[in-house]
């Protein structure tokens, strides 16, 4: 009985870290998306990059979102790759954005979306 009940906490928590990381993932795709949105597309060398990273982390968050809602037809390997990429992406967002001011909140969601993801991970070992 006791082994039911572990098996069935594990996958509880399993689930609520795959939502919660799905979450994170939506969230830090509209931040990311609203700051590229925001930036002047012929700025300065400083603010191209911005957009392009917001844009590139939007896309990727986008992507892993849409892995995770795929239920059983990704294969735990394909998860970890999309993970690892997505959490690489949104830590390099978050440095780009940190030296972009007003984007504090835009880094705050990539950082998340990254602890997400590396939580999420975790599961996975």
């Amino acid at each position: 009985m006791t082994s039911t009940t572990t098996s069935q906490q594990e996958l509880f928590r399993f689930l609520e870290d795959r939502f919660a990381c799905a979450q994170a993932c939506t969230e830090c795709a509209r931040a990311c998306a609203l700051r590229a949105s925001l930036v002047d597309p012929d700025g300065t060398e400083n603010q191209e990059l911005v957009r392009r990273k917001g844009i590139m982390c939007a896309e990727v968050c986008d992507a892993t979102c849409r892995v995770l809602s795929e239920q059983n037809q990704v294969d735990e390997t394909a998860i970890r790759v999309q993970l690892e990429w997505c959490r690489q992406v949104c830590l390099e967002s978050a440095h780009v954005f940190d030296a972009h001011p007003g984007a504090e909140e835009s880094a705050e969601a990539c950082r998340a979306c990254a602890r997400a993801c590396g939580e999420f991970l975790a599961t996975l070992c």
